[in-house]
């Protein structure tokens, strides 16, 4: 099985090379250039690799509710966030890849800043190269300052082929 690394993975493959201090304030410009809505909420990539990647976000003014705590919205932006781009890191370039269903169960108030870690195993990499189309639940673990969940995710991810396949008369 051909597992050769797509665009995204050799771009992030070259910012894991420079030296520490620049990997992530580059990785993250260059992933906010690739989806625009990163930028609004101030998205940090803190960690980019195959297996996982970590994502984190402060709690500043603009990503906060009335109580002062990062937004509800922002940490389901934030979970999304984490495990989309760690599909996106395998995912074969001629594959599209798109979320099918996000659920996001808020269980307490959070506290501070906050952190996404996803994670994939071995096998659900090459899950993405033994089927043009599939799907797989992205583990995600959403942390605060405390250390402590104050939400529990499940995203699920598809991919299909690029270019579909025309068949039949008039199609």
């Amino acid at each position: 099985m051909n597992r050769s690394p797509n665009r995204m993975s050799r771009l992030a493959a070259r910012c894991n090379a420079l030296p520490p201090s620049l990997r992530s304030p580059i990785l993250t410009r260059l992933f906010a250039r690739l989806v625009p809505f990163l930028g609004t909420a101030s998205l940090r990539f803190d960690r980019v690799t195959p297996h996982q990647v970590v994502v984190s976000i402060r709690n500043r003014r603009k990503v906060q509710n009335h109580i002062k705590g990062v937004h509800a919205a922002a940490m389901a932006l934030l979970a999304e966030t984490a495990t989309g781009f760690v599909v996106g890191m395998n995912v074969p370039d001629d594959k599209l890849m798109l979320l099918k269903s996000m659920r996001v169960n808020y269980q307490r108030r959070s506290q501070g800043d906050m952190r996404a870690v996803a994670t994939l195993s071995e096998e659900q990499i090459d899950g993405f190269f033994r089927a043009d189309k599939g799907e797989v639940t992205v583990p995600v673990v959403v942390t605060d300052a405390s250390g402590e969940a104050p939400i529990a995710c499940e995203m699920v991810w598809a991919w299909v082929p690029k270019k579909r396949e025309r068949t039949g008369e008039g199609a």
